[in-house]
């Protein structure tokens, strides 16, 4: 699990030291620097699941100094499945540190720290690796249980998903991808696989734990999407089905039970919240021990009891193992970490929120901590204060 993220001269940030925890909250203004954050961990995982760090990888193996002058081929990844940032002159900080132009990303994971140094070329899209620091000694691969992989973080194999902010909207029809959904268990930036994953994992178990709703029919995963989609919509029951003789699959709701249920819906005729919530909510049912789940706005289209209640479902995929970043506008959402901490659903050290302020330059992150009865230590203006500021206007 990673515990930090370093970041210099990429985009809004100069020189950062960021703390992460199995839950991580990103909040702060539009354009602060929140949705760098992700991206950086997208870029990463973009340049390695392509093949871009694997020079990194040769130097680690034949035990060569981790410091060179010549660009190599790899390096980062700019545009790619998961994220697609530009050229360099796109992503290099406009006042950068140092001699030169450089980007670094660097992660911690436990007693492990891994971090990789780009050149800068304006109009290139992948920038050349000029500098590794990773694990090489014989200590730390006979430490892991994965033994030489360790010169690479483990959220890179172990599983990983990132939800894009403009996520798939209500449709006839979605993609039946054998490769992406199945083969890879990927559920599409915009979750786009979700409903085939859905439809090909029904029967699968979810892991025993907080992460099974009580009221659910049964451990299946399509049971236990069905009752945590009826936190956000009671009595709403989902069903995903291939179209046969086509490369495509259906999603379909139904409401009510009984002799009161309904017929069947499309999701057109439904509306958006229920089908933007479904790939979050398969997403952290379906999170392994030590992956990675990137999540932007998770409230969108949903009511505030709903955006509480996808806050207590990601709690409980952080306390069962997964690590969990999110990037929110919501207020309730942070309320909903809080209930799951006082609740003793998630210990509050696991529990991390940032705030981030931009003045145009630089980016300022104020980090409240959370004790456990879900209060916080500091309240930073700006941070989730306006409703108080619109009732002071309201009664002067």
């Amino acid at each position: 699990m990673l515990d930090q993220l370093t970041l210099m001269n990429f985009k809004a940030f100069q020189n950062a030291e960021l703390p992460l925890g199995p839950l991580t909250l990103l909040t702060g203004l539009n354009s602060s620097g929140k949705s760098s954050v992700l991206q950086a961990l997208g870029l990463l995982q973009q340049s390695y699941t392509s093949g871009n760090l694997a020079y990194a990888r040769e130097l680690a193996m034949d035990g060569a100094q981790q410091r060179f002058d010549d660009p190599h081929d790899g390096g980062f990844l700019l545009n790619g499945e998961l994220v697609g940032l530009g050229t360099g002159q796109d992503v290099l900080h406009e006042n950068f540190v140092g001699d030169e132009p450089r980007i670094t990303l660097a992660v911690s994971e436990g007693a492990y720290y891994y971090s990789w140094t780009v050149g800068y070329d304006a109009e290139q899209n992948l920038l050349p690796l000029i500098d590794v620091d990773i694990p090489l000694t014989s200590e730390s691969k006979a430490n892991r249980p994965d033994g030489d992989a360790a010169i690479f973080p483990r959220f890179f194999t172990a599983g990983f998903q990132y939800l894009h902010a403009d996520r798939v909207s209500p449709a006839e029809f979605y993609p039946r991808d054998h490769h992406a959904a199945i083969g890879r268990r990927f559920l599409g930036v915009r979750g786009e696989h979700s409903v085939n994953f859905l439809r090909h994992h029904a029967r699968d178990d979810v892991r025993p734990g907080r992460l099974r709703h009580p009221s659910a029919r049964s451990g299946s995963l399509l049971a236990q999407v069905t009752a945590w989609m009826g936190e956000l919509c009671p009595g709403v029951d989902v069903q995903a089905a291939v179209i046969e003789g086509t490369d495509q699959v259906r999603l379909s709701y139904g409401f009510g039970s009984g002799l009161s249920t309904s017929r069947r819906r499309r999701p057109t005729n439904v509306g958006f919240g229920l089908t933007y919530a479904l790939p979050i909510v398969v997403a952290c049912l379906t999170a392994r021990p030590g992956s990675l789940v990137l999540i932007e706005n998770p409230e969108a289209h949903l009511h505030p009891h709903g955006q509480t209640r996808m806050a207590g479902l990601a709690a409980a995929a952080a306390a069962q193992g997964a690590q969990l970043i999110i990037e929110t506008h919501s207020d309730h959402v942070l309320n909903g970490v809080r209930l799951a901490v006082k609740r003793g659903d998630l210990d509050p050290e696991h529990a991390v929120v940032h705030y981030f302020r931009s003045d145009g330059t630089g980016v300022e992150i104020t980090s409240p901590r959370m004790d456990r009865a879900g209060f916080l230590d500091q309240w930073p203006e700006g941070f989730f204060d306006e409703l108080e500021n619109t009732l002071d206007q309201l009664i002067d």
